[in-house]
């Protein structure tokens, strides 16, 4: 089928005017409104504006000019003798193609005070509803609504090839920008003014694909890693790879397990994940200290692991870091020497994120469920010292309380039932998703082994039985934080005071299912 009339008004104008020449050899007439045309004439390209067409101004300052029947009666009509005989009595010309973006609402709404007024004005209404009677009549029209795709369809038209199944490709994609828009506007209007809700009576979610990954946890599930272009800041999903092999499923989940931890340490920090949980995490006053305590805690299961570091990595941590096969590191950034340290292994993957000083917009975790979506907030709430109460008739020395913090802040990114033994800001022993809390505190003091003398102790949730305690005295831990909270507290401070031990409740669990 020849085209005969393509419509093509767009807000991101990158390669529209090589497309649009394109077209025109191809004998097509560009038909366009307002910054686009006005680039495109500059450009030598032969333009009729819509003005023109319609036979109507734009008007109300550009808010109308494309919703009018000689623009929609082209797109939408059927290529039959009756829908052409109608264009034909109403003087209207049918469009072949339409080449429409939209009005830049993600990135407005993402600029840092913007008001609601200049949000509210960068939602597009004729872009969207361009879209969707091109897309609705894709086997009549063909829709471009990614700039990626101009050099595509061209060829395909030039070949004389632009069938049926790109014309499908393009209006699922062109449905699927309209939807990501609308979600877009929905989620922003939901979340200001009065009668905002975090959580409103409907979600709709907008993500785009990144990556199709080799296969999922295992070989023989499918799998894709998809981003919220909505979230802003530092994250695993705008994190950059620099380096190295693609990353895999089980990569992402590590990767984001471990840079979420490293990040809520203000110190020198450096974190080791294996198989989503902490294996390794220290903090000191040098980077290449902090991984080399990380690394210490447990060298066996740091093997394979994930690193993760909150500071630019400088080239004697990066000399550390090339002795271990490890799948990945993220931090911040890299110095230039590090970086070329690092990439002579060849499938390392190495991602930035960029300064950390920066906080991510995002706040809702999700989990799907066979069937639904479990939403909640993140679990970002911080320890305050204030909020503390010491139970046991032995107050805590300020090293302990300060290690105690460490390790209540390790212990709410293990897996429940999660224990923690840290000494020294290092992370010495780990017990993780048993489903009885002393059995996570034996795999932790095993770990440990004699290095939990003198160690304390960090629970993600209160104790049932004093059996823990009675655990941690035989090790000889000097101190134990947990949220408190059982019916036999009072049997676990009983047993703490016997043992010479501090204890300290903070009144918040941190589960980690």
């Amino acid at each position: 089928m020849a085209l005969q009339r393509a419509l093509i008004s767009v807000s991101n104008k990158a390669g529209v005017i090589e497309f649009s020449r394109g077209l025109v050899e191809l004998g097509v007439e560009i038909v366009s409104t307002g910054g686009t045309a006005k680039a495109l004439r500059e450009a030598g390209v032969p333009v009729t504006y819509i003005s023109d067409v319609t036979g109507f101004p734009e008007i109300l300052d550009g808010r109308v000019k494309t919703l009018h029947p000689t623009v929609h009666g082209g797109i939408l009509a059927l290529r039959n003798p009756d829908h052409l005989g109608q264009l034909a009595k109403h003087n209207i010309t049918p469009i072949d193609l339409v080449a429409v973006n939209l009005y830049p609402f993600r990135e407005t709404i993402a600029k840092p005070g913007v008001t609601l007024a200049e949000a509210i004005e960068n939602i597009d209404i004729g872009g969207p509803t361009m879209v969707r009677s091109a897309a609705k009549n894709y086997e009549n029209v063909l829709v471009i609504v990614n700039p990626e795709r101009y050099h595509e369809v061209l060829e395909a038209l030039r070949k004389g090839e632009a069938g049926r199944e790109l014309r499908m490709a393009l209006a699922r994609e062109a449905f699927a920008h309209t939807a990501s828009y609308d979600a877009a506007i929905t989620a922003y209007l939901s979340g200001i003014g009065e009668g905002a809700e975090q959580f409103p009576p409907t979600m709709d979610l907008s993500l785009k694909r990144v990556q199709v990954l080799r296969y999922g946890e295992n070989p023989h599930q499918q799998a894709a890693f998809y981003r919220d272009p909505a979230v802003t800041g530092p994250c695993v999903g705008n994190a950059v790879q620099l380096a190295g092999k693609e990353l895999s499923y089980n990569n992402i989940l590590d990767i984001n397990s471990a840079f979420e931890l490293v990040r809520e340490f203000i110190e020198p920090a450096a974190v080791i994940v294996k198989h989503n949980n902490p294996c390794g995490c220290a903090v000191s006053a040098q980077l290449t200290d902090a991984y080399l305590k990380a690394l210490e805690g447990d060298p066996v299961s740091a093997f394979g692991g994930i690193i993760a570091l909150n500071r630019v990595v400088d080239a004697p941590t990066a000399q550390e870091m090339a002795k271990l096969f490890v799948e990945a590191i993220i931090a911040p950034g890299y110095e230039d020497q590090a970086l070329e340290i690092l990439k002579k292994k060849a499938n390392l993957r190495l991602l930035s994120t960029g300064d950390l000083t920066i906080q991510t917009n995002d706040r809702l975790d999700m989990r799907k469920v066979n069937g639904g979506l479990l939403v909640q907030e993140f679990d970002r709430e911080v320890l305050k010292l204030p909020e503390l109460k010491v139970v046991t008739k032995r107050t805590p020395t300020q090293n302990e309380m300060d290690e105690l913090i460490f390790a209540m802040t390790l212990v709410k990114h293990v897996k429940s039932n999660a224990i923690v033994l840290t000494k020294e800001r290092q992370l010495i022993g780990v017990g993780a998703g048993q489903m009885n809390r002393v059995g996570s505190a034996k795999i932790a003091i095993n770990q440990a082994g004699e290095k939990a003398a003198g160690a304390v102790l960090g629970s993600d949730a209160f104790f049932p039985f004093n059996d823990t305690v009675l655990e941690a005295a035989r090790a000889g831990i000097t101190a134990i934080i947990q949220p408190g909270g059982s019916i036999r507290d009072e049997e676990s401070i009983k047993a703490c005071d016997e043992a010479g031990m501090a204890m300290v409740f903070t009144g918040m669990r941190h589960f980690k299912h």
